[in-house]
């Protein structure tokens, strides 16, 4: 019983710690909170105005936080701490979800981490948050487009909590992308490969036409048609340890 006792005052003495470290919530609350400031007025804008309006329609909260810094914390309890200090998502439901971004430096990695509430973790398994950090975002932030990679991200939360498609078609969907993209780079391969080979005069093999039509993108989903509208405020919320991460 002691040896409990004292495990529980550690954690809380940990968690304590933490939540003097986590970031004040904006006043007027805000969804959207790039306190690292790597997002333009324009982008923060239409990121808000969309995660109010999905709030606005389904009551679950998307809270987008950039940081500088984790002062030395673990991504993953960083930001289960700042959904639970916050009250992210519904008390009723535990519906919220914390996006965290902390960008690279040159003396750090770059961090992103996907929390889920309760209520949530159903529709988004912690495999699903880790293809949709792996998927969506890290390939943008290493491209240096946080707000593609953010945007991307949300547009995917959005549609796996309004079961537009489930967390199984999105991992099908995924590899799908990934093969098309192998495809096309090989396809250019060839295609460069042919031209240099034709330009050192190697032979009568006929190139391929310079009429071939390609069709790009990430396959992604469709965007979430965002309305007007101003967030009401975090509704108590909490979390239970529910979600994924990755470096760049």
């Amino acid at each position: 019983m002691k040896k409990y006792t004292v495990l529980f005052i550690s954690l809380f003495i940990s968690f304590i710690a933490l939540s003097q470290n986590i970031p004040e919530k904006q006043n007027p609350p805000r969804l959207v909170n790039d306190f690292a400031d790597i997002l333009t007025d324009s982008e923060e804008q239409q990121l808000e105005a969309k995660l109010v309006a999905f709030d606005n329609e389904t009551s679950v909260q998307i809270v987008i936080v950039t940081v500088n810094s984790l002062d030395g914390q673990d991504k993953a309890m960083y930001a289960y701490t700042l959904g639970e200090e916050w009250k992210v998502g519904q008390e009723k439901f535990d519906n919220g979800i914390v996006v965290l971004v902390k960008p690279k430096t040159s003396d750090s990695k770059g961090e992103a981490f996907i929390a889920t509430g309760y209520g949530v973790e159903p529709l988004i398994p912690d495999a699903t948050a880790k293809e949709i950090v792996e998927n969506e975002m890290i390939p943008n932030f290493k491209n240096n487009d946080i707000y593609l990679g953010i945007e991307s991200a949300t547009n995917t939360l959005i549609s796996l909590t309004k079961k537009e498609f489930s967390s199984d078609e999105y991992k099908m969907k995924s590899s799908s992308n990934t093969k098309t993209t192998a495809i096309i780079i090989f396809i250019i391969i060839v295609i460069i490969a042919s031209m240099l080979f034709k330009n050192r005069g190697g032979g009568r093999m006929g190139g391929i036409g310079t009429g071939a039509v390609f069709f790009g993108g990430t396959g992604g989903f469709s965007s979430f048609s965002s309305g007007g509208g101003s967030f009401g405020g975090f509704g108590g919320g909490s979390f239970g340890g529910g979600g994924a991460g990755g470096s760049w």
